[in-house]
């Protein structure tokens, strides 16, 4: 049963982990938000589209699935770098939520006097570890970390809002990168977090039909997908990113009391478990297990230990962004439209013809624009 809603846990989660690192210093600037909307409406929902209808494709994870897309589709083998690409996103991800989560936990130790003499690379590094064995639970940590950072939170929101004035400001190339970034990283587009989620489900339905020896005579991904429309899952974990994303708008520059911020920040050590098990599952399909798991807690630790969070937030958006426009081209000009078609399965086919457009053209250009505002902004 938990494995059916991992996705929606994921869409819940993520605006509140990663909002603190992307939202404006001004956290009433309106433009910034209606940019952040239609980034969310332009790039987000298309690509998240693409993710459920490559997963419905493939019938399998995100690295062995690409294997399979792209000898169907006659592609190069280069496009299978998604995969890899996506494990990465995910252990970066991983890693900037330490490194915070590190720094916070100190900090709420301090105000109750009883921070200990250990430097915050040293409790991020501990940490890494505890989220990497919690990673073995599988699906199991992320609604205890969901419970334990909505308690945090609401022990926060017992303190008060921050008051926040609304204005309008100058809109730039910058903002817009912010905006964009906000709008793929944190509700998971483009990381293969959904596709994994699907993969999952679709996993179950099949060991529940071959349990039974239900319509066995039919292959595996029609007897599971018969009755499968793309909006019926996609939709509801787009709203659940938007309605999520403007609570986090209202809540963070929020001060959480000392508790508070133990139960958030330990919550949150339980969700970067799942995010680690996503990634050691990828590397699996070529490694084994064992092996991945070594190899997932090595980068991760190097990240946390050794890179500054500042630079763990530029890697993020470079390399969640060529993720994206590699997803956004394959899904677009690689594919055959009859594949596609057929797992997104419209109820009309203008509704087709409008994804197209913008996973073929808007996205990719939205992405350019986002890195050429972010380049700006780092040579500024």
């Amino acid at each position: 049963m938990m494995i059916r809603y991992a996705s929606y846990f994921i869409a819940a989660l993520l605006p509140l982990l990663l909002f603190r690192w992307f939202a404006p210093a001004s956290i009433g600037e309106i433009d910034f938000w209606l940019l952040w909307l239609l980034a969310m409406v332009l790039v987000s929902l298309p690509v998240v589209y693409a993710e459920i209808a490559l997963a419905y494709r493939s019938v399998d994870a995100p690295l062995a699935g690409m294997q399979k897309l792209t000898r169907e589709a006659d592609a190069s083998p280069i496009w299978r770098s998604f995969g890899w690409l996506a494990a990465l996103v995910s252990i970066v991800i991983a890693a900037l939520v330490i490194s915070g989560a590190s720094t916070g936990i100190l900090a709420a130790l301090t105000e109750l006097n009883s921070a200990p003499a250990v430097p915050s690379f040293a409790v991020a590094a501990g940490l890494m570890v505890i989220a990497v064995l919690l990673s073995l639970l599988g699906v199991a940590p992320l609604p205890i970390g969901l419970g334990l950072m909505v308690i945090g939170l609401v022990l926060g929101v017992a303190n008060g809002l921050p008051n926040i004035n609304f204005a309008m400001t100058d809109i730039s190339l910058s903002e817009w990168a912010r905006a964009v970034a906000l709008a793929l990283v944190s509700v998971g587009a483009g990381t293969g977090l959904y596709w994994f989620g699907q993969n999952l489900v679709t996993k179950q339905g099949l060991t529940a039909v071959d349990a039974n020896n239900y319509n066995a005579q039919k292959p595996a991904h029609k007897r599971v997908a018969t009755d499968y429309r793309a909006t019926k899952l996609v939709l509801p974990i787009w709203i659940l990113q938007l309605l999520v994303g403007v609570v986090a708008l209202f809540i963070s520059g929020m001060a959480l009391p000392p508790i508070g911020q133990l139960l958030y920040w330990t919550g949150v050590l339980f969700v970067v478990s799942y995010l680690l098990h996503y990634s050691t599952q990828q590397l699996a399909h070529k490694f084994g297990l064992l092996v991945s798991l070594v190899i997932t807690l090595v980068l991760a630790l190097a990240l946390v230990v050794v890179i500054p969070t500042t630079w763990l937030v530029g890697i993020l958006v470079i390399i969640s962004s060529l993720t994206v426009l590699l997803l956004s081209i394959f899904a677009g000009w690689q594919m055959k439209i009859s594949h596609l078609r057929k797992s997104l399965n419209f109820g009309n086919e203008a509704l087709y013809n409008l994804w197209r457009i913008a996973i073929r053209l808007i996205v990719p250009l939205a992405l350019l624009l986002a890195l050429i505002g972010w380049v700006m902004q780092w040579l500024s």
